[in-house]
């Protein structure tokens, strides 16, 4: 096989993406009911969908959490494992029964962690290339069952 300046085994898993009909019921839900924290949220350009970040963080790191700008809380979310993400479209779920949406994992150097996947040839399904559509910072696989894998740079 092939050398690649990336190594998998600093890959880590970072977050599941669900759809939610309602957000302001659903973030309610994760944090009043299971303690999550939002991490961030994001609102795409054309205003079609938006993301909320979700994680448990300890009590003793909570003040510093609090303390950082949008940008750093959003750094933070795409460097850390046990994110939850929950995306609303602004057009509601049009399939609805389809709420599982991905699995994430952060590597350490994306465009490298790319040519590795190319490298398995037909193991590797593409659902989104670095160089597709106008989002060049993600990458999207499936793995054998057609369950999308979202890649992407720690700390994006």
């Amino acid at each position: 096989m092939a050398e690649f300046n990336t190594n998998p085994k600093s890959y880590e898993f970072n977050h599941t993406m669900i759809r939610v009909k309602d957000p302001k019921v659903s973030l309610e839900f994760y944090q009043e009911v299971l303690g999550m924290k939002l991490l961030s949220s994001l609102d795409n350009e054309a205003g079609k969908f938006t993301l909320y970040f979700l994680a448990y963080v300890k009590p003793e790191d909570l003040a510093e959490f609090e303390a950082k700008s949008d940008y750093q809380r959003r750094s933070y979310a795409f460097s850390r494992p046990g994110v939850l993400e929950l995306t609303h479209y602004a057009n509601g779920n049009k399939e609805p029964g389809r709420g599982f949406g991905h699995t994430a994992i952060i590597v350490d150097d994306l465009e490298e962690a790319c040519k590795r996947f190319e490298s398995f040839g037909d193991k590797v399904k593409w659902i989104k290339r670095l160089t597709d559509g106008s989002m060049k910072n993600i990458a999207f696989i499936a793995d054998p069952d057609g369950y999308w894998v979202e890649v992407l740079k720690r700390g994006f």
